[in-house]
């Protein structure tokens, strides 16, 4: 099991960790990371290791067997011993886009209230698909509603529930194509907005902003038909 620190603080850069295994494939399995593995449409996160002079990078991170997370090196070199101590560090410009950008899909979410049936991030944009055998009335509208959720500046925040905790509220639910972990004892809450002012409340294992605010200034993207009842809608980062 690898304790996954960017749960807790998505803004760790840097972090020691002990190397508790190397897979047949060639990928290095750390007892702790700052590494968000592919999952929920983020991909992974790329960056570095340094040890005794050495420093490997890693390109990209993926959800091994169990509950390891598994950071898969951009070129093959020599790899670091299991037991050894080292230093990860992220590529945190990279990673922060995808913050951004993820908190950016939350909202989103909220301004166009229909269910999620998929979604994909980046550095530069995302996008959800929904539910929606029409396309939204007017653009405008959605794309004022998320400029007003950033200037805002609501407090982004994480907690915990039980399963059963979650079944007894199935509505936080928007992903229809992604349900949270069965076997998982808890699931992972991301609000948006305190309690007087909360906006949104679902699962999420992603990493995110702690404010609306810090996500700037976004455009609204282009809206595609995906089918009878699915409509694409993209957000872009501005800057």
């Amino acid at each position: 099991m690898t304790e996954a620190l960017y749960l807790e603080d998505a803004y760790l850069r840097e972090a020691p960790a002990r190397v508790c295994q190397v897979t047949a494939e060639g990928g290095i399995v750390l007892d702790r990371t700052i590494f968000y593995p592919t999952g929920g449409g983020q991909p992974g996160d790329s960056g570095w290791l340094s040890w005794d002079g050495k420093r490997m990078p890693i390109a990209t991170t993926v959800k091994g067997e169990g509950n390891s997370i598994v950071l898969v090196p951009a070129e093959p070199q020599q790899m670091p011993q299991v037991g050894m101590h080292l230093k990860q560090s992220l590529d945190w410009d990279r990673r922060h886009r995808h913050m951004r950008v993820h908190t950016l899909l939350h909202l989103l979410s909220v301004a166009v209230p229909f269910g999620v049936t998929g979604g994909q991030i980046s550095v530069t944009h995302g996008r959800l698909n929904f539910d929606m055998p029409d396309a939204p009335g007017d653009r405008e509208d959605i794309e004022t509603a998320l400029s007003e959720f950033i200037s805002a500046d609501l407090r982004v925040s994480s907690e915990w529930i039980t399963q059963e905790e979650l079944r007894a509220v199935p509505e936080l639910v928007k992903t229809m194509a992604v349900a949270p972990p069965k076997g998982a004892e808890r699931v992972r809450l991301v609000q948006i907005g305190d309690l007087e002012s909360r906006i949104d409340l679902q699962p999420c294992g992603g990493t995110h902003v702690v404010r609306t605010g810090e996500i700037g200034a976004i455009q609204l993207g282009k809206i595609e038909k995906k089918g009878r009842h699915n409509r694409r809608v993209y957000v872009h980062l501005d800057g």
